[in-house]
């Protein structure tokens, strides 16, 4: 728009000389001729129109000039407002979390290399107990932000979540965890068992409050996939269930989030004898991006 404001004034600039050094040669010559002063007066009121032409196109360009002027700068000060909002909680519609807390299982853990049924009442027969710790991370897509337009203010996520709960590292084996083995004629000399527990989840997740810095949200039911470990006495280690969540997080600086959440994992009953059925309880550390 500025070259073409440029180009124009140029051209009109260029007329008006034009003009008038057109009027100035042609002076002479009327003053010669008998009719010189009315034929001087029709030149002289010619010329006073093409400029008062000139000048009204002049102006309407200076309008132009000013409203564009005008534009450009509410569009860089929207540009700004945008930037200080963005800096000050809207700082991307995904997020990568790390979560950590406590966990608790309705039932204790027996195996294959710990209490066991199959190898009793040969070696060691200890469990571990109900409560444990996690730790785990995850990533929150954003898939809308008004649930398609059904609900305006509320965002729907598709959540990918890991999780590792430890319920002990310090469990005495049984036989198949005796060093030698007592099934080979070995001395008691139990190992020590980790019985842990890693968990894989999908789900969609609902936060509601969009444009807030306080946003709760819910998981209505999503799957999960368990891993057991020691193996069940049927060395089986895979258990899929189902998931149900219930938390919020706090946008504190920029791109930083924290929150607290509490989930509970059923299972579609025991795996060979173990159920992993129970909840978590933690908190969260976030980045949007």
């Amino acid at each position: 728009m500025n070259r073409y404001v440029i180009g124009k004034r140029a051209v009109l600039s260029v007329t008006a000389g034009m003009l008038s050094i057109s009027t100035l040669l042609s002076a002479p010559q009327v003053l010669a001729d008998s009719t010189s002063t009315q034929a001087l007066e029709a030149q002289i009121k010619l010329l006073e129109e093409q400029l008062q032409s000139i000048r009204g196109e002049l102006d309407r360009v200076k309008t132009d000039t000013v409203r564009n002027e005008q534009k450009i700068r509410e569009n860089e000060q929207s540009v700004a407002s945008v930037g200080v909002q963005r800096s000050a909680g809207e700082s991307g519609k995904h997020m990568v979390f790390f979560r950590g807390g406590f966990a608790h299982s309705n039932h204790t853990r027996n195996g294959v290399s710990i209490q066991s049924a199959v190898v009793a009442p040969v070696g060691a027969q200890d469990q571990a107990g109900k409560d444990a710790w996690y730790i785990g991370a995850g990533f929150d897509f954003n898939l809308t932000n008004d649930v398609w337009g059904f609900l305006p203010g509320t965002s729907v996520f598709a959540e990918l979540m890991f999780e590792y709960k430890q319920f002990s590292n310090s469990v005495s084996g049984n036989a198949l965890a005796n060093n030698p083995t007592q099934l080979a004629g070995g001395a008691l000399n139990p190992r020590k068992v980790t019985v842990s527990q890693f968990t894989l989840t999908a789900a969609p997740k609902i936060k509601f409050l969009e444009g807030n810095r306080f946003r709760p949200w819910i998981i209505p039911a999503g799957l999960a996939l368990h891993v057991i470990s020691p193996p069940s006495e049927s060395i089986t280690v895979l258990q899929p269930g189902v998931m149900f969540g219930v938390g919020a997080d706090y946008n504190i600086w920029k791109a930083i989030y924290v929150g607290a959440d509490a989930r509970y994992q059923l299972a579609g009953g025991k795996i060979d004898g173990v159920n992993v059925n129970g909840f978590t309880v933690g908190g969260y550390l976030g980045i949007g991006f």
